[in-house]
């Protein structure tokens, strides 16, 4: 009989206090080690993260948003644990559906060979908790075999993919994600979203960070489905709320956009959508020394062309559509 491997959850953190305990917990049901890189939290995460025993604590002391490299210092800290290990890739607002626990695919999982990639299928909260949205598999899962882990600036893989390995699809056990559910918290993470792409990469045209940012937007009823009531239930038999949202008053994301504010200059984010929101109102809740630096500085023309682009987010792919957004690109250099 070949050793059972260890299931080694593997999550990053910076400021996750508003999620993390229902996370840890959730994680804490089928886990034997949860492996947290925090990145200098200040709102609790750190204190919340000591509090769980399957937790294994360590530091990501980057400045920076760093994906490869904390999913790099989480896959060598989960190398440090002896025997076979099965590594799960999950971000703090996300959680197996609760019939993990029955379902013949975690026993796949367990029995598979070394090297084999787990693609599990991801559906989306939405803030009435009622409803869910479907969307495509991921590569959250590895039964790890020492792999190297190469990834990119941004939306990088988090696992080990190398060529022509193994891959099995799970379909019975599908990953919750919670981002949703907090609307506000969500929009102003994909604010940052946008700054970040602008500062990191200068090609990239305004109305491609737009369009990939607003992708909620576009997708019709049919991507959507009703919540099983079950999966409520089952949690609940545990002692477990997933049908509760916690919604903070300050948002993390929106004090770093003023900080980049204050580093490039409000104009410099003049092409972005992100200015559905007053800046100025903002900079007063943060205690900002002049709030007027922070006003809109959007001309007739952006503003217009953002209407046009939230307009047509829901036909984006239509022939015309793609056509005007090809000759705004070109003319105006958008």
């Amino acid at each position: 009989m070949k050793e059972r491997p260890k299931i080694i959850c593997l999550t990053p953190v910076k400021n996750e206090a508003w999620i993390l305990e229902r996370f840890l917990r959730l994680a804490s049901l089928w886990a034997d080690h949860i492996i947290i890189a925090d990145q200098m939290s200040t709102d609790g995460s750190r204190e919340i993260a000591t509090q769980f025993e399957k937790v294994i604590l360590i530091d990501n002391a980057s400045k920076a948003f760093n994906e490869p490299e904390r999913q790099k210092l989480l896959i060598a800290e989960a190398r440090k644990i002896s025997g076979p290990k099965l590594l799960i890739t999950l971000d703090a607002d996300e959680c197996f559906t609760p019939n993990y626990a029955s379902s013949l695919e975690w026993e796949t999982m367990l029995t598979a060979k070394p090297g084999t990639i787990f693609k599990f299928q991801m559906v989306h909260f939405q803030p009435d908790l009622r409803n869910m949205r479907y969307d495509i598999h991921y590569n959250w899962g590895y039964m790890d075999d020492g792999a190297n882990h190469e990834g990119q600036k941004i939306h990088s893989t988090r696992i080990p993919l190398p060529k022509d390995n193994p891959t099995i699809a799970l379909n019975a056990i599908k990953i919750i994600h919670f981002q949703f559910t907090d609307w506000e918290r969500m929009k102003s993470k994909h604010r940052w979203y946008q700054c970040h792409e602008r500062i990191n990469f200068l090609k990239k045209s305004s109305i491609a960070i737009y369009r990939m940012y607003h992708q909620i937007y576009s997708f019709q009823k049919e991507h959507y489905a009703p919540i099983p009531q079950a999966w409520f239930e089952d949690y609940e038999k545990l002692g477990i709320d997933i049908s509760s949202v916690y919604c903070e008053g300050k948002l993390f994301w929106d004090r770093e956009i003023l900080n980049f504010f204050d580093q490039y200059g409000a104009s410099y984010f003049k092409r972005e959508a992100i200015w559905d929101v007053d800046w100025r109102d903002k900079a007063r809740l943060y205690g900002k020394v002049n709030p007027e630096a922070y006003k809109d500085p959007r001309t007739k023309l952006y503003k217009k062309i953002q209407t046009y682009l939230a307009k047509t987010q829901p036909v984006k792919n239509k022939f015309i559509v793609r056509q005007v957004d090809k000759w705004i690109k070109i003319l105006l250099r958008y």
